[in-house]
């Protein structure tokens, strides 16, 4: 009886890894599909887009993008570019290889004179978003921007493709070294970075963050505030990202310096009692300020719960605990200002902490208390991760390595069942809010790159586990 259920287990062993072995098979197909319709059919110039129609003749970025445009900002050419490369190391295959190269050099294109990227890229040089280009081909301004990952996505691609390419494509090792520079050249003294720069920061004086001594609603405002220190959009999540990458790929301490030099901007950032959490931007003197006409000073509930996170990685890769010793009273604070419903605030008005949002008559704005009639265009409430943050610390405290979730086969099988005739995930527009300015009909269908990246990944996971 006892060999009998020894050679019952052996064959459902056997049968269980046979159709592991078939479902391997059938995510190499589907992603050689895929990738070969996207690269072949969706690539403009090997970049990408948000949307595009089915016949490509429409695309869209932040608005509509012309036939000569792509984007850079998240989730395009970057995003696109590191799911190809998910795809190669997962399985070696040289296509995937190629286009993802092939999305570098179009990331290559449009590096700026100042070492960054834009969120676009045109490769018409006359065209409306062409810039000041590193290789000359394009007019216009010189701006590299920090701003939704713009500069720091382009760069963890093209770090990443000059890794795959064994560093023997001077274009890509050559562009990814410039823009390094030049993003370690935006680092202010004190750690912290612009949202936006054209060459080297001035020099600041180092202090920790505190209250204005002025009447914020009136005085203080700066037309430029993007030269200012930023946390908005987390911009120094992706920055910290894109320095662990590089120092990973060219073990270089000195991106393992300037990340630690970021997490003591984010020490110095976080204000004092009553309100010990982030704002969304700084001036010098370290006070919350103005930005745009929507957004005020205050504590920030999103960008505050983006501090935190970036810490707990910064803490995590240095082994130093300096980095989440003011974590726990961050989140007692933000669990005491939580909304009624759950959420936060996206701003907390200074000293007083009651949530603060905007009204809008025309093209004005005005500050209020009220959240009855809050303009559409921006989240003024956040969803709270206060409860997965206080596990994080708990984990990373007590040094434990992060478990990734495993890609189950029921959800191979969909994203699989889900690709049609012609290798295309195909989505349908409903009453969601797209990324960018892409105005479709309700029914109309349409591909996304965030769920052919998001898919290819998925894919590229599972078979890279068996």
């Amino acid at each position: 009886m006892r060999l009998l259920l020894s050679i019952i287990c052996c064959l459902q062993l056997v049968s269980a890894t046979l159709r592991a072995d078939d479902l391997v098979d059938e995510a190499n197909v589907a992603m050689k599909k895929a990738v070969v319709y996207f690269h072949s059919h969706v690539a403009v110039n090997g970049g990408y887009v948000y949307f595009s129609s089915l016949d490509q003749t429409q695309r869209w970025g932040e608005g509509l993008a012309s036939k000569d445009q792509i984007w850079v900002q998240p989730p395009a050419t970057p995003t696109v570019g590191l799911a190809y490369l998910k795809a190669y190391e997962a399985t070696g295959d040289q296509e995937f290889l190629k286009a993802a190269t092939d999305a570098a050099e179009a990331l290559v294109y449009g590096q700026l004179k100042s070492g960054g990227w834009t969120n676009c890229v045109d490769f018409n040089p006359s065209g409306s978003q062409s810039a000041n280009y590193r290789n000359g081909k394009g007019r216009g301004k010189n701006n590299s921007s920090l701003d939704d990952g713009q500069t720091q996505s382009a760069l963890q691609m093209l770090i990443a493709a000059d890794k795959a390419n064994n560093f023997q494509h001077e274009g890509i090792h050559q562009s990814a070294k410039i823009g390094l520079k030049a993003l370690l050249a935006a680092q202010f003294a004190n750690g912290g970075f612009p949202q936006v720069w054209t060459g080297s920061v001035a020099a600041q004086p180092v202090i920790a963050a505190k209250y204005p001594d002025y009447e914020w609603r009136t005085e203080g405002r700066i037309k430029e505030y993007w030269t200012l220190y930023t946390l908005n959009d987390n911009v120094c999540g992706y920055v910290a990202d894109t320095l662990l990458l590089a120092y990973q790929v060219y073990d270089d301490e000195v991106y393992f310096q300037a990340l630690r030099r970021l997490g003591d901007f984010l020490l110095l950032a976080q204000m004092p009692d009553p309100q010990p959490a982030w704002a969304q931007q700084y001036n010098y003197n370290m006070q919350p300020v103005w930005a745009r006409r929507f957004e005020p000073p205050g504590i920030s509930g999103d960008e505050s719960q983006e501090a935190i996170e970036t810490l707990l990685k910064i803490a995590e890769i240095t082994g130093d605990s300096k980095y989440v010793a003011g974590i726990p009273k961050a989140i007692d604070y933000l669990k005491r200002s939580l909304l009624s419903d759950g959420q936060l605030a996206r701003y907390y008005e200074l000293r007083t902490n009651t949530p603060l949002y905007m009204k809008r008559r025309g093209k004005e704005y005005s500050l209020t208390y009220d959240d009855s009639d809050l303009p559409s265009h921006y989240g003024w409430k956040t969803r709270s991760k206060l409860d997965e943050l206080e596990k994080s610390l708990d984990r990373v405290t007590a040094a434990e390595s992060l478990r990734l979730p495993v890609v189950s086969t029921s959800e191979v099988r969909q994203i699989i069942a889900d690709l049609d005739e012609y290798g295309r995930w195909v989505s349908v527009r409903g009453t969601e809010r797209l990324v960018g300015q892409a105005k479709m009909k309700p029914g109309t269908r349409y591909l996304s790159s965030e769920v052919f990246s998001d898919n290819l990944v998925r894919l590229a996971e599972y078979v890279d586990a068996h």
